[in-house]
């Protein structure tokens, strides 16, 4: 499962209770040989909540992967023109994000990202992480299951009891899901039970 000399876009979203169990890939793909540019949405880079600061968050993604990350439009707009990625990531993808991906909208970085890698028909791989995945956001992860280039990390309801509609990645499923869509392919199978 080498990633060697591959240029791989994370985009890192607002599911603030996931990110302990992201910075771990993260590790894992920089391991792998991939150059790794972290990219943050706005509610990412600015906000500190329980589970810890966005100062903090950004220093560990730097540390990690040795590179600046990514944190405004502007930074984000030169990956279409210059091809600068071999695949974008979002992990988590929050319900907010792939609605907006689903519907076309780019207001953050991470979206930025992802629009200007699908203009170089490049894969992006969705790592959801979303309390509505089975309910209002269903709509936008079936157009996003149907859209060429995205590819999504096999998901399970997280706590069917307690909250029937909500959808989370197997994280550890990140780095199968990257190469399986390098080869134009989507993991299977994509649902797991918890």
């Amino acid at each position: 499962m080498q990633l060697n000399g591959l240029t791989i876009g994370f985009g890192i979203t607002g599911s603030f209770c996931t990110h302990n169990q992201i910075i771990p890939e993260v590790q894992k793909i920089v391991e792998l040989g991939a150059n790794v540019i972290p990219i943050l949405s706005y509610s990412t880079r600015d906000t500190d909540t329980r589970f810890g600061t966005a100062k903090d968050l950004i220093f560990r993604l730097e540390t990690i992967t040795g590179n600046k990350c990514i944190k405004t439009i502007v930074e984000a707009e030169p990956i279409g023109p210059k091809s600068l990625l071999d695949v974008m990531v979002v992990a988590p993808c929050t319900g907010n994000t792939l609605a907006k991906l689903a519907n076309g909208i780019t207001d953050t970085p991470v979206t930025m990202a992802c629009k200007a890698q699908l203009r170089n028909n490049k894969p992006v791989v969705l790592a959801i992480s979303t309390n509505d995945g089975l309910g209002a956001n269903a709509k936008n992860l079936a157009v996003i299951l149907n859209t060429k280039n995205y590819y999504v990390v096999p998901f399970c309801q997280d706590d069917p009891e307690n909250k029937p509609n909500s959808l989370v990645a197997k994280t550890e499923m990140i780095v199968p899901a990257i190469l399986s869509a390098l080869k134009g392919k989507q993991i299977q199978p994509i649902l797991y039970g918890k």
